[in-house]
């Protein structure tokens, strides 16, 4: 509640609607002196944040029939949709495993502490699937390559950044089912992958 009421004094909403207010939470924790003996929380906000943006992103519907032109078209000129709300997030500390930790699905809390004393970072996934928001840890290859879909990279792009580690099937696979991965397009000259 303290922290609440602080964040609204120094970051008041800038619009009528409260449920888009909050996003500053995570800047303001990491600057706030005495919280800096909890220096992972603005990484756990960041995601907390995400999650919320995720729920209330634009619904899309999967074409699952265009993912055909993964076996036909150039990974360069291959762009892909992704799951409403899609974000992809490295940070320094276990921040996926914190927070599933507390919501239930993934380590016990005795676990995420043990990875949050060793300074274990994680790469954090936040999609919505359904009407539900949702979360997972990626290993370096596969946040790499969502980070790349989700600035608008080609598949062949971001296949690039991903490194040659990367098992691509067994990603597509997980990305369809989990619902990461909604369809693909073929990038023409002067298209916007917006």
């Amino acid at each position: 509640a303290g922290l609440a009421r602080a964040l609204w004094h120094a970051c008041p909403p800038r619009r009528g609607d409260m449920a888009q207010w909050g996003g500053d939470l995570a800047a303001f924790i990491a600057n706030d002196a005495q919280l800096q003996d909890e220096p992972y929380l603005a990484d756990v906000a960041r995601v907390e944040w995400l999650l919320h943006v995720a729920a209330t992103a634009t619904d899309a519907a999967p074409t699952p029939e265009s993912l055909r032109l993964l076996l036909t078209v150039d990974p360069d000129r291959l762009g892909l949709f992704l799951a409403p709300g899609a974000a992809c997030l490295s940070s320094a500390w276990p921040v996926a495993s914190l927070i599933l930790a507390h919501v239930g699905g993934g380590p016990t809390l005795e676990q995420a502490a043990h990875l949050l004393q060793r300074q274990v970072g994680e790469s954090v996934l936040v999609w919505r699937h359904g009407y539900q928001p949702r979360l997972r840890s990626l290993p370096a290859d596969q946040a790499a390559l969502m980070q790349a879909l989700i600035a608008g990279d080609s598949l062949g792009q971001a296949l690039r950044c991903a490194g040659d580690a990367l098992d691509l099937t067994a990603w597509l696979q997980e990305a369809v089912t989990a619902g990461w991965l909604l369809s693909a397009f073929e990038i023409t000259s002067g298209a916007s992958h917006d």
